[in-house]
């Protein structure tokens, strides 16, 4: 082991100074490499540089340097070029002024070991005295180079809070443009007296949003700021670093707002909907794992992590079918019971989107009311167009109700008696059938 190491500091006592700058340096921050990572173009750089560089930039993420998009975004340390780095700091006067030696004052050698009992810098004699005899010691470069490594486990964590908050951040961001229009709209045909109520409701509820907004917002400013200064850290002579004290970084996250208007029950509603109940004949029942139309759903709702963070859907077996019959005018009212399922859609389609293997949710003639799980938060929608709603998610049987005549289509939580959402003033311009998926894990 002597032997190899010996021969790498003669090798790179022998390469030219500028080569090896070249080779071990980052060309964003033009510093030591700290946890070097290689794009599939072959260039490298810090991965912290690069996260930064990719969060600032433009999507999708480029090389810095060739602009080439990268393969794949999950980066792993180039440890072949971090050995480089390690020893380039040893025997190259480069970037980073190496720190003065200091001498012992009392036995004049060069103090280049340190005590991990008392943190202290010694030189050989005082680490054999009866003081620090027992204690454990190791090299200031190896104790330098322990320290980067438990900041960039640090750092890591702070990226990936940094990661959850810009979600959280702009999930948040769309509930408050979506929240005042949305609502008016949703509850057009909600009976005067409620009206008052569920304005004054939905007004607390949007200064929630509001204030929420704001707090992650700072927060993400404080975590960006936390991640540069331990990546400045992390580039300080050994000498330096190893005076450093990492305290243990408590980051408490802001968490978001899950608006919810309070269900409003309407007396005698399941009765007077029973009256227009039809029998629903299923046909094209089927078994998958796949419907596009949550897939579709999820790649709206989910947010471009940053690199080295993975982002898989859950599996889930999906039950879906199509009404035999279509309706063309008239009323008339069905139910499902939703209880147990995480991933549910409910409502009316079109001919053509039935035979469409595509299923994409900006069809026309789609008129669902969806439920999903994501992040282990369940949230209901409607389709099309798409839009939240804020409404507790019915854990029992969901009603569906359709005056083909007059353009409505509503939902109802039958449990309660309350209305969930509805579709007003639609055109039905082709006959609809009945549509129901759910999803178990």
């Amino acid at each position: 082991m002597v032997t190899q190491c010996s021969f790498f500091f003669s090798l790179f006592r022998n390469m030219s100074s500028k080569s090896l700058w070249n080779e071990v340096t980052c060309s964003l921050c033009v510093k030591y490499f700290i946890d070097p990572v290689t794009l599939g173009c072959r260039h490298s750089f810090c991965m912290p540089c690069l996260c930064l560089y990719w969060e600032e930039g433009q999507q999708p993420p480029r090389c810095p340097v060739c602009k080439g998009t990268p393969h794949q975004l999950s980066l792993k340390t180039n440890i072949i070029l971090k050995t480089r780095v390690f020893l380039a700091r040893r025997t190259g006067p480069y970037d980073v002024p190496r720190s003065a030696e200091k001498m012992c004052e009392l036995h004049g050698k060069t103090k280049n070991l340190f005590c991990k009992v008392t943190k202290e810098v010694l030189c050989l004699v005082c680490h054999m005295s009866a003081e620090h005899g027992a204690h454990t010691h190791c090299s200031v470069e190896w104790t330098a180079e322990e320290y980067r490594q438990s900041l960039l486990m640090i750092m890591r964590s702070v990226w990936e809070k940094i990661q959850e908050n810009k979600r959280n951040l702009n999930r948040e961001t769309n509930k408050i443009r979506t929240w005042e229009i949305l609502y008016r709209l949703s509850y057009k045909g909600s009976l005067k007296h409620r009206l008052e109520k569920i304005e004054e409701e939905s007004r607390e509820i949007f200064q929630q949003l509001k204030e929420s907004q704001y707090n992650m917002d700072l927060k993400q400013k404080l975590l960006k700021q936390i991640y540069e200064e331990l990546k400045e850290l992390c580039y300080k002579p050994d000498m330096e670093l190893i005076q450093v004290r990492t305290e243990a970084w408590r980051l408490h996250m802001p968490r978001p707002v899950v608006p919810q208007l309070s269900a409003w029950p309407i007396p005698g509603l399941i009765d007077w909907l029973n009256q227009f109940q039809a029998y629903v004949a299923l046909d094209n029942e089927r078994v998958t794992h796949c419907v596009p139309v949550f897939e579709d759903l999820r790649c709206l709702l989910a947010v471009p992590d940053g690199p080295g963070v993975n982002y898989s859907s859950p599996r889930y077996k999906y039950f879906l079918a199509w009404g035999a019959e279509s309706f063309t005018s008239g009323r008339c009212y069905w139910e499902v019971d939703v209880a147990g399922c995480c991933n549910w859609a409910i409502g009316f389609c079109n001919d053509s989107w039935t035979r469409d293997s595509d299923m994409v949710l900006d069809s026309e003639g789609v008129f669902l009311l969806l439920c999903i799980r994501e992040n282990n938060q369940c949230s209901v929608f409607t389709a099309s167009p798409l839009s939240p709603q804020y409404v507790k998610r019915p854990l029992g049987r969901v009603g569906v109700f359709l005056d083909f005549d007059s353009g409505v289509l509503s939902f109802v939580n039958v449990a309660n008696s309350s209305l969930i959402c509805s579709f007003l003033s639609c055109s039905f311009s082709s006959p609809l059938k009945p549509f129901m998926c759910s999803g178990h894990s």
